[in-house]
């Protein structure tokens, strides 16, 4: 895994002067890449790539990037893992192909010369976001893996296209200007993250996962702009098209084959993602994703694997006991962290600078400490994440049973326990709810804000109603603005569990959980693979009946079944938990200054971001105790501290403005 940089100019430019820039660019992804760092440029047709290494497969000089093709027709930069790597290399091999070195990166170029571009990309099983450069054609081509596992920013300025893996490679290239895009700004103050279709600086789109842009420098001519560029994206995989295939193609089989088929499935995604030259563990919390994931690690691998927790036991939100029985269970070598809560919270001011968009997934806090921690020991960490987007594993999808159940009662009836809901959400003071004997899943469970959201969902009048409500963002964003609602056409499915599922992968899973994994686990020089998210098993999720998903009222059904080989009944057998941190108690106690010097920032901004008067009575009433406002005021708090960061950072290369008008990409 790796850092890409790349430049391709405008034929009207006025010298090759900005190719220069790929140097500070590339250098600002030095994190994504300490082991080296290599360019090429190509003054002629005017284009320049970066590279900056992280060795994982091949550490030698043959693995060094920018790549040329055997023929020299094509140059690469690459970011990511092409886990078949050694069954293509044998198939190319068998075919007369001859390999300088052992690399990934040489296999997918020698396949893409093979086969053509379209075909390699259809027979690679990876991760990956790479820049091609055909010397014969003069085109360029970008393309990102199927679930969008490994990032990508396009950008067009007056001189030219500009791509990278992280907008601050972007903002040292020359007469770019960090202009703020209200529409994205207002969804993440609604999402707590910007959405994939939407970048938080116009003139930056992200390419789509499983799409590939190909363009000459005559048409970037042509097009000129980052929406133009956007729309001439194409996907070469479609997550609508599997997710519709599946629905009217499941798979018939008793229990038992359909976990015999997942077992075969998932050993041969984990067994590829376990091939490295270099120290590789897992994140272990306990939960059923990870631990499945670890399970088949162990049962693949002739020594102990290394797995990794991080605790910080405020409030019952440790999960490291859980964790450390399954590991001895499976019998890993197991490291186990425990922090304080105030160092835990040290990291919230590194926050800003990490992502590089503003982001307020509060469990980016443990994600970055874990990554942390397996870095010291490891260079690379399988992850569970996916698992509840393929396997039905929050709350809203096996919710929607029961909701849809409750929605067949008599609409008074209904309605009348809507209110006694409602009624209950305004008298949960977050304080007396926090200091109640509970779990943390009980605690947080009696949220206010979860309780107002339970009311709404009874009240709502129909199924359509439902999944709208249930896939909507807050209802209390600070934004001064509603933001626009997401134009991604969905796919006609079956049922409000595959379209809640079908939601949840196309947005949540690319620009939360990916994006999160991706910068923690970057900023420390690690490399997270997700075998969850193997495409075959995404594929094969999909022709799951609904019945292996969520049954009994609980979710992930198959996902248990298939773990009860491994480890016994009690340790899958308890409440998800998830990477939860106590922010609503923080923001009251610990971060109470922290948090009062950004309502201030927000006070004097008065950019036509932030509803003020609601920022100060979410605030006012979270500290008096009133109500659990930390679902709101976490994504409010984050923008600005992000927004602080970025006026900091932003150089003499970099203007910076808002635009004051809500606009598109």
């Amino acid at each position: 895994m790796c850092g890409i940089t790349g430049i391709l100019l405008a034929p009207d430019a006025a010298n090759i002067k900005p190719l220069r820039a790929i140097g500070q660019m590339t250098t600002a992804l030095r994190h994504r890449g300490p082991d080296g760092e290599g360019f090429w440029i190509n003054r002629e047709a005017g284009i320049a790539f970066g590279h900056r290494r992280l060795a994982i497969v091949d550490l030698s000089e043959a693995g060094r990037q920018p790549m040329h093709s055997a023929s020299g027709r094509y140059a690469i930069t690459f970011n990511g893992e092409i886990y078949n790597f050694r069954d293509l290399r044998r198939e190319l091999e068998d075919a007369g192909h001859r390999f300088r070195g052992a690399s990934d990166t040489e296999v997918m170029l020698c396949a893409i010369e093979s086969w053509g571009l379209d075909t390699a990309l259809t027979r690679l099983a990876g991760m990956f976001a790479f820049g091609l450069w055909d010397l014969k054609t003069r085109t360029l081509h970008l393309a990102r893996d199927r679930m969008g596992k490994k990032p990508l920013y396009v950008a067009a300025t007056r001189d030219a296209l500009v791509f990278a893996s992280e907008l601050k490679a972007i903002h040292r290239f020359p007469g770019f200007c960090q202009e703020l895009d209200l529409d994205a700004a207002a969804t993440m103050l609604s999402k707590g993250w910007v959405p994939g279709n939407c970048c938080i600086w116009r003139g930056v789109f992200k390419l789509p996962p499983g799409s590939v842009l190909s363009v000459t420098a005559a048409d970037f001519a042509e097009a000129r702009s980052a929406a133009s560029l956007s729309q001439r994206a194409r996907h070469w995989w479609s997550l609508p098209e599997v997710a519709a295939n599946g629905r009217q193609n499941p798979i018939a089989g008793t229990d038992e084959e359909l976990t015999d088929g997942l077992d075969d499935l998932l050993r041969l995604a984990v067994r590829e993602r376990m091939i490295a030259d270099v120290p590789l563990g897992a994140f272990l919390s306990g939960g059923l994703d990870s631990s499945t994931v670890v399970a088949l690690m162990q049962a693949q691998s002739p020594k102990p694997v290394r797995t990794f927790t991080i605790a910080f036991g405020e409030g019952g939100f440790d999960e490291a006991p859980h964790a450390a029985e399954v590991a001895r269970h499976l019998g890993t070598d197991h490291t186990e962290l425990h922090l304080s809560a105030a160092a835990a919270r040290e990291v919230i001011p590194e926050l800003p600078r990490i992502w590089d968009e503003p982001f307020a997934d509060e469990s980016q806090i443990p994600t970055l400490l874990v990554a942390r921690l397996a870095r010291q020991h490891v260079t690379v960490a399988l992850s569970g994440d996916g698992g509840d987007e393929c396997f039905a594993g929050y709350a809203r999808h096996f919710m929607a049973a029961r909701l849809k159940r409750q929605h067949a009662l008599p609409s008074p009836l209904r309605h009348a326990l809507a209110a006694g809901v409602g009624l209950l959400a305004r008298a949960a003071r977050h304080d007396f709810v926090g200091k109640l004997p509970l779990s943390a899943s009980g605690r947080h469970a009696l949220r206010s804000d979860r309780l107002h959201r339970l009311a709404r969902l009874l009240a709502a009048p129909d199924e359509d109603e439902l999944h709208r409500r249930l896939t909507g963002a807050s209802t209390g964003s600070l934004a001064l603005h509603t933001p626009p609602t997401s134009i991604q056409g969905s796919p006609r499915l079956d049922g409000l569990l595959s379209r809640l599922l079908y939601d949840d992968m196309a947005g949540y899973l690319p620009d939360d959980i990916l994006v999160k994994l991706d910068r923690a686990s970057m900023a420390n020089s690690l490399e997270g693979r997700c075998p969850l998210l193997d495409h075959r098993v995404v594929e094969f999720a999909w022709r799951l009946p609904a019945h292996a998903k969520v049954r009994n009222g609980k979710g992930k059904w198959l996902l248990r079944q298939l773990l009860s080989r491994y480890v016994p009944q009690r340790l899958i057998d308890r409440p998800k938990q998830g990477f939860d941190v106590p922010i609503a108690v923080w923001l009251s106690g610990p971060l109470r200054i922290w948090a009062s010097d950004l309502v201030a920032d927000i006070r004097l901004s008065g950019d036509g971001i932030f509803d003020f008067a609601k920022v100060e009575t979410c605030w006012r009433d979270h500290l008096d105790g009133r109500q659990d406002h930390s679902r709101d005021l976490w994504p409010a708090l984050m923008f600005q501290a992000w927004r602080n960061e970025a006026g900091r950072s932003a150089g003499p290369a970099t203007g910076m403005s808002t635009a004051l008008e809500p606009t598109g990409v």
